[in-house]
């Protein structure tokens, strides 16, 4: 009888003793456990563009950019298994409300996430990144202004290539609450090289971006985001949080690249010649000639050779300004004469 009794109590204190450790271990670790099971790691594609990019640039000669049609786009995306899509067109939030609608009426699109962005032209012609916007931010204000306008939106900044060859934000992405590091077009590489050291030596969270134009670059860049769930509000905190990770980076071949600027002078041809006539008339049948004989065979190995000697050219200037401390002052104002000089003079 004394060991059944001792048995029964050693049995209770156990018990006791187990409730005890449980409620001690939930009062001390309730965050973790709540993580644990709720955290999602989502794949995101962060930089794209389709066309309705296009006509955002305030170029009158050359306002084309993206051809990617977005029924095509949610295609790509479906097929890469990317979670989260955020459609980073040029100084418009346009084309947000319409993929939404064409997602809604086809249910195999059901499973992506599109979320609102753009991507903002600044006064200097740098390009910042905002996520997670409700309205579109005017191009044109300065980087402070931006920023304090994605801010106002409860939306989150980005600087996009910051030291990319004409295009970049360079040291002030120091402002932003993100830096893209790694942009899959700044295939001269140097630019990519000192985005990803400056991001190193500020402590800055970063950013993969495909800065996709044409279809075969959509998810060259994803990103694992880790987000308690799926939503905007979740996504924009993980971001904020550092909770954001390169999971894929690949550069854009020079063929993407080459169809990316076919896209463009073809489908800027009749612009290009008017303003050829009424400004360089003298000129008009050379690029007109130009013109037809590049958009009539653009791979020819004659169009192949210029193509590949300009982003020779361009890889020496961003060697030159990254790396061998020249003025990045030369791409502010497009002097091309100087840019062409200092990319052929040793």
């Amino acid at each position: 009888m004394i060991l059944v009794l001792l048995a029964v109590f050693i049995i209770s204190t156990l018990h006791v003793f187990a409730i005890a450790l449980i409620f001690m271990w939930q009062r001390h670790y309730p965050r973790q456990g709540r993580d644990a099971a709720t955290t999602r790691v989502l794949n995101a594609e962060l930089h794209c563009h389709n066309t309705f990019s296009n006509h955002q640039n305030g170029s009158a000669r050359v306002p084309f950019d993206c051809g990617v049609e977005m029924a095509a786009q949610l295609e790509a995306v479906l097929a890469r298994e990317i979670d989260v899509l955020f459609v980073t067109n040029h100084n418009t939030l346009d084309g947000y409300r319409q993929i939404l609608e064409y997602q809604a009426n086809h249910a195999k699109f059901q499973k992506i996430t599109i979320y609102p962005a753009e991507e903002v032209t600044i006064d200097t012609g740098g390009h910042v990144l905002a996520y997670g916007i409700h309205k579109t931010i005017r191009p044109g204000m300065t980087l402070g202004e931006t920023l304090d306008e994605i801010k106002r939106q409860g939306a989150v900044s980005c600087a996009a290539h910051p030291f990319a060859v004409s295009n970049g934000i360079r040291e002030k992405a120091l402002l932003c609450d993100m830096i893209e590091s790694f942009n899959s077009n700044n295939v001269d590489r140097f630019s990519n090289i000192v985005a990803s050291k400056f991001a190193h030596d500020n402590s800055m969270p970063e950013v993969a971006g495909s800065d996709s134009h044409v279809l075969t670059t959509l998810g060259k860049c994803i990103n694992t985001v880790e987000a308690e769930e799926n939503s905007l509000d979740s996504v924009l905190e993980a971001m904020l949080h550092r909770k954001v990770k390169m999971a894929c980076r690949e550069y854009a071949s020079h063929d993407e690249l080459y169809e990316h600027a076919y896209y463009i002078i073809q489908s800027s041809r009749e612009l290009l010649l008017r303003h050829a006539l009424e400004r360089h008339s003298r000129f008009y049948w050379v690029v007109k000639w130009a013109l037809d004989s590049y958009l009539g065979d653009y791979k020819s190995p004659m169009w192949r050779s210029v193509a590949a000697f300009s982003l020779y050219l361009t890889k020496r200037v961003s060697e030159k300004v990254n790396m061998k401390g020249h003025s990045p002052h030369v791409f502010t104002n497009r002097q091309w004469v100087k840019l062409i000089k200092m990319s052929l003079l040793p």
